[in-house]
């Protein structure tokens, strides 16, 4: 009965997070456009299985990988080794983003777009090496006590200077990449882990050391990214037609057949968060898991979640963007498109409990020089204005090497501008910003735009819509901080 009230209490939280989206689809395809999408039950069918979905996920990880989670970090942070730390920093790191949705559904379309040279598996391995190896660089920092803003600021360039020599082809995927790492599974774990460091540290500050990890996992991502399409682009490409004979046979299987093969996918996906639990749980502290049918339940509401996620997101979001793209061109007001991307980026923020958390802890860990509601506000300005640059950049065709390179160099003077205490929250909540639901549907748009403007390539200027909604959050909060401390210096000399 427990179970039923939580799961409902998620499913009414999920229902709660795709309102903005039907609320701005509806707006616009009732006063705007004023006609109905021949497969608008199938979508809105598809949008009650993402709920669902993201419920089920969001029950599972309570009743496991969230409690276990936290009670493993707390532990290594209270025995204070170094290399089990680190250790246990990147397995959390790496076995969260294998399994992250988000990152499952842009992988699966980058492999589709580009006819297999990139292969999705290989891209969700490479990204999970890459954040498993920055969230043990975070805990050493955090540890050791250095500041965020070199790493942050020597990153940044490393990824400006990668940029200008990747392949087109890459550099939006690249970004997108990174941008939807840090989501429902890893922002949570990846927060407490650094919190929980920098609290039980004598002379760290929770807000200044405590954040930062989430920023650098979304960081080094699109260096790998773009450096294994440097690789993928330099060789010959894959015979088409062996794809196409592979997805013909995997076409084959359908009915429960199909399912039961799907739901094993599902699994593999979620195994290496269970082994790396299991491992560091038996292995390392040699202690058993506190209510193994609970936490064994837990994992398989994750499996059963993941697997409606993904048929929603078929039959409801990544349809419903495409649809937008393809009617709001045929209006021919390119106006209206810039409307449509930044109303769906502000109301998606606004509701992300991602950002909501993570507003919340700051608005705690900074003892009132910071309000959680002003940050919500912020943020979601930041991810509105960003998809509207990201779809002006794909409606007039420009180089997404000159966006990228531009914001970021924007992004590495505000850092060095910025109050010290506003730096690792400021690129926490850049990665914050993108969730399970936002990223298929801005996902979508993005490549919808892209099939139906004449002269655009799917693949080079269809991804990179995410990477916009990272970085302008950024700008956004750190030029606000800018502002206050400039004003409250200004008060000080006056009085």
């Amino acid at each position: 009965m427990l179970y039923l009230q939580a799961f409902g209490h998620a499913l009414m939280h999920a229902l709660k997070n795709l309102l903005p989206i039907v609320v701005v689809v509806l707006f616009f395809q009732l006063a705007i456009l004023q006609q109905v999408p021949e497969n608008a039950l199938s979508m809105a069918i598809g949008l009650l299985i993402v709920a669902v979905g993201v419920a089920l996920f969001l029950q599972g990880l309570e009743l496991s990988i969230f409690p276990v989670g936290k009670s493993l970090s707390n532990q290594f942070a209270r025995r204070g080794s170094l290399p089990i730390l680190l250790s246990f920093g990147f397995a959390i790191g790496f076995s969260a983003v294998v399994a992250e949705p988000a990152l499952i559904a842009v992988a699966q379309q980058a492999q589709e777009i580009s006819g297999g040279r990139i292969d999705a598996l290989t891209l969700r391995l490479l990204v999970a090496v890459s954040v498993g190896f920055v969230v043990a660089l975070g805990v050493f920092r955090t540890i050791m006590g250095y500041p965020l803003h070199w790493f942050m600021i020597i990153g940044y360039a490393t990824v400006v200077i990668v940029t200008w020599f990747a392949p087109e082809e890459i550099v939006g995927l690249a970004y997108d990449s990174g941008g939807v790492t840090t989501n429902i599974v890893t922002v949570p774990l990846i927060a407490a882990l650094g919190i929980g460091l920098a609290a039980s540290i004598r002379g760290r500050n929770p807000l200044m050391d405590g954040f930062g990890l989430v920023a650098l996992a979304v960081m080094v991502p699109m260096v790998t990214v773009q450096i294994y399409g440097v690789v993928v682009y330099s060789g010959t490409a894959p015979d088409a037609s062996l794809d196409m004979a592979v997805s013909d046979q995997s076409g084959a299987a359908f009915g429960p057949l199909k399912m039961l093969l799907e739901l094993a996918e599902m699994f593999r996906d979620v195994l290496p968060i269970i082994l790396t639990i299991l491992f560091f749980q038996y292995m390392v502290l040699r202690r058993g898991l506190t209510n193994p049918p609970k936490i064994v339940f837990g994992f398989l509401l994750v499996i059963f979640g993941l697997y409606a996620f993904v048929v929603g997101l078929k039959l409801g979001l990544f349809p419903i963007g495409t649809s937008m793209a393809e009617q709001l061109i045929g209006r021919e007001n390119f106006a209206f498109i810039y409307l449509f991307a930044f109303m769906i980026g502000f109301a998606t923020t606004m509701a992300e409990p991602a950002l909501i958390a993570i507003g919340k802890q700051a608005e705690e860990a900074a003892s009132g020089r910071l309000d959680g509601n002003a940050i919500r506000l912020l943020v979601a300005l930041g991810v509105a204005i960003g998809i509207s640059i990201g779809v002006h950049r794909i409606i007039v065709g420009g180089s997404m090497h000159y966006y990228i390179i531009g914001g970021y160099t924007v992004v590495i003077l505000l850092t060095a501008l910025a109050p010290r205490y506003i730096v690792a929250l400021a690129y926490d909540l850049g990665g914050v910003t993108t969730s399970e639901v936002t990223v298929p549907l801005v996902t979508a748009l993005g490549i919808g735009l892209a099939t139906n403007i004449e002269g655009r390539s799917v693949l080079i200027d269809g991804f990179g819509l995410i990477a916009f909604a990272s970085i302008f959050p950024i700008v956004t909060v750190m030029t606000y901080a800018i502002a206050v401390q400039w004003l409250a210096d200004r008060r000080e000399v006056k009085s």
